[in-house]
């Protein structure tokens, strides 16, 4: 077995990984008359413990300026090279003592450290350097001495490429950023195109950002998305640094996407900041909202569920149909996307909004409403009103209950969904009925020829079926014949006085209800007036969207 060498005994007290060696629990405590003492002994200043640290490090963190001293003298007596290579020996983690004592803010001990010649730029790991490590803890008086004593100002610190202007403003040290804003380069980029200024506005630093623009920042700078600073800024819901960047010349019309222009008053819609919609409604350029290469901001407001936008967007005078955008967001119209929802799940309140303001009813709304979505039919009709056929030219004002009236282009286009979806009339046709559809325009031959047994006796309840033309006649008696229509007993008399009585006074009144609830007679005979002692067909089963083929003969009905 081999001996031991003779000689000098070994030291292990020094060498424990988990624990700091002498000298720097010395520095570290801050005990100067200590530190001289064990460095007399000759224990070693350079000792490192696991993180790397030794003496020095301890001592520039600890911010002890006679500890720092007292072991740069005994290192530049123990080195041939003298101090300078130790005061800038690196932890494990790259960080120099000069680096320490920056970030701690440690303004004595920074001043020691660069007198003995410590890198003033020295990186660490993960990139950061003293002047970085100041300006993140905001240590003002450090960062004007390093910016003084000539420190790498428009450098990359961080793995995204922030530069210490970047992380002054992320951090909101405004005193620091004006110290900054002289020195540094004002339009720097990280790796997605952020500048400082777009920085301020994305996290609502709102002094910051005006430092940033008075020193000649671009308020128009965009990302790598092309986002611009307005945009993220109304986005976030910086109300006052919208307000700033608008005063300052931000452009609200500048598009903010490659994919559709996208504006600051979309990002504003969409997240429902009222007070900055409101705001760039007046700045911003209308074609927006009607231009067929745009998207109005009613769009997003409607995707997002965001009701009070849609009611401020509408109040505005922004059009409730806006333009078709079927290509770019696969709905036509608002209108259309606010009904494309869950069918458990309906935008009801949105819908209700866009139905008041006008919103356009196109055979594709009436292809939802009337076989897929039963819930929507009848929200369409308590803000729409059906006209008479004779009384079609009446203006609003003329309307009892004050509800606007469907076009002549919107009820034959009603119309039309409907005679094509006849398999479906047990869900609509009592609907329609009830809010008072004129019944002829649904005794067409496509209806008695389709129509179930049960759907046709309701219609026909509706009307004076001794009148029925011989074509419409034939084909009641063919589906008699063929055993595909049970009529009800009454079809076989003449109507009764009371049933002619009952359509006479609906077709002087026009059918409105609240005419109708306003007679002088017994509540019976509202029921009456309302055909309540007719009973409505059973509905089908529940419908899947699968069952519906979306093909339109389109029918001249009017």
């Amino acid at each position: 077995m081999d001996q031991m060498p003779t000689g000098k005994a070994m030291d292990f007290t020094e060498c424990y990984g988990d624990t700091v060696s002498s000298v720097a629990a010395a520095a570290r405590s801050g005990c100067r008359e200590r530190v001289r003492k064990l460095i007399c002994k000759g224990l070693s200043v350079d000792s490192r413990d696991n993180r790397g640290w030794n003496a020095l490090h301890e001592a520039a963190a600890a911010g002890h300026k006679e500890c720092v001293q007292e072991i740069l003298s005994a290192a530049a007596a123990g080195s041939s090279h003298g101090h300078r290579g130790y005061v800038n020996s690196l932890t494990h983690e790259g960080e120099s003592a000069l680096y320490l004592a920056a970030r701690q803010g440690n303004l004595p001990v920074v001043r020691t450290l660069l007198k003995a010649h410590g890198n003033i730029n020295q990186p660490t790991n993960d990139l950061s350097c003293p002047l970085f490590a100041a300006v993140d803890a905001g240590h003002k008086g450090i960062v004007e001495l390093l910016v003084r004593k000539g420190a790498e100002v428009n450098g990359t610190h961080t793995a995204s490429c922030w530069s210490c202007l970047h992380q002054a403003v992320y951090k909101g040290h405004s005193d620091i950023l004006r110290t900054l804003v002289g020195v540094c380069h004002l339009e720097a980029l990280d790796d997605h195109n952020i500048t400082p200024v777009f920085l301020a506005s994305q996290y609502g630093q709102q002094q910051c950002l005006e430092i940033l623009i008075d020193a000649g920042a671009n308020v128009n700078a965009q990302v790598e998305d092309l986002a611009t600073t307005l945009f993220i800024a109304a986005q976030e819901g910086y109300e006052g640094c919208v307000e700033l960047l608008l005063e300052r010349g931000a452009d609200p019309n500048l598009p903010c996407s490659s994919d559709w222009p996208q504006l600051p008053i979309h990002a504003a819609a969409q997240l429902g900041h009222i007070s900055i919609l409101k705001r760039l409604i007046a700045v911003t350029d209308r074609a927006c909202a009607r231009r067929e290469a745009m998207v109005s901001p009613l769009y997003v407001a409607v995707d997002q569920k965001r009701q009070q936008s849609v009611e401020l967007l509408l109040q505005e005078g922004y059009s409730p149909d806006a333009q078709d955008c079927s290509l770019k967001l696969g709905h036509h119209s608002p209108l259309a996307m606010s009904i494309a929802c869950d069918h458990a799940h309906p935008c009801s309140e949105t819908a209700k909004l866009l139905l008041a303001a006008g919103a356009t009813l196109t055979e594709a709304v009436w292809m939802v409403a009337l076989p897929i979505k039963p819930w929507l039919l009848p929200l369409i009709l308590q803000q729409r009103h059906i006209p008479k056929i004779q009384n079609m030219s009446r203006t609003l004002s003329s309307i009892p209950d004050h509800r606007r009236v469907l076009r002549r282009t919107e009820l034959r286009a009603l119309l039309c969904v409907a005679l094509n979806y006849v398999k479906f009339a047990s869900g609509w046709l009592p609907v329609l009925l009830q809010a008072d559809l004129e019944p002829s325009l649904l005794l067409q031959p496509i209806m008695l020829e389709k129509a179930d047994s049960e759907v046709l006796n309701y219609l026909l309840a509706f009307v004076n079926w001794s009148t029925l033309s011989q074509d419409l006649r034939n084909i009641l008696l063919r589906r008699l014949d063929e055993k595909t229509w049970t009529p009800l007993a009454c079809f076989d008399c003449v109507p009764s006085l009371f049933h002619l009585c009952r359509l006479k006074i609906r077709d002087v009144l026009g059918g409105h209800p609240t005419l109708i609830q306003q007679l002088p007679v017994p509540t019976r005979l509202h029921g009456y007036l309302h055909f309540s002692d007719v009973p409505p067909p059973p509905p089908l089963p529940d419908q899947r969207h699968t069952d519906i083929v979306h093909i339109h003969i389109h029918r001249h009905v009017l």
